[in-house]
């Protein structure tokens, strides 16, 4: 079990580690980009890095929708954009390659 939470919590860093590159590249369209490559490497570090990955993109969608429908009043607000980095977040764990998403431009920094 210990290891499980030491997966988990590096699996969680993934994400927090590509959210924080999504802030700093700031570029337009790349998002899926980001979302893909940290739950890709979140699903590199196994069965833990999975779950925190999983969780943590649902929880992300079910905030996002309430901010959307309580604080702005928009109840389908952004539905095409959710669908659509959910599926980006998806490839990421399935362990297909994120740069499938990766917009052209972007510096290789990233």
């Amino acid at each position: 079990m210990e290891f499980f939470t030491f997966v988990s919590t590096v699996g969680t860093w993934d994400l927090w580690r590509a959210y924080r590159d999504n802030l700093e590249a700031n570029y337009q369209n790349s998002d899926r980009y980001f979302y893909a490559r940290g739950n890709f490497e979140a699903q590199q570090r196994g069965a833990g890095g999975i779950w925190a990955a999983k969780i943590i993109s649902t929880s992300r969608k079910y905030f996002q929708g309430l901010l959307n429908r309580y604080y702005f009043g928009m109840r389908n607000h952004g539905s095409e954009s959710l669908e659509s980095t959910r599926k980006a977040e998806e490839w990421g764990r399935s362990g297909k390659d994120p740069n499938h998403f990766r917009p052209q431009g972007l510096p290789e920094k990233f």
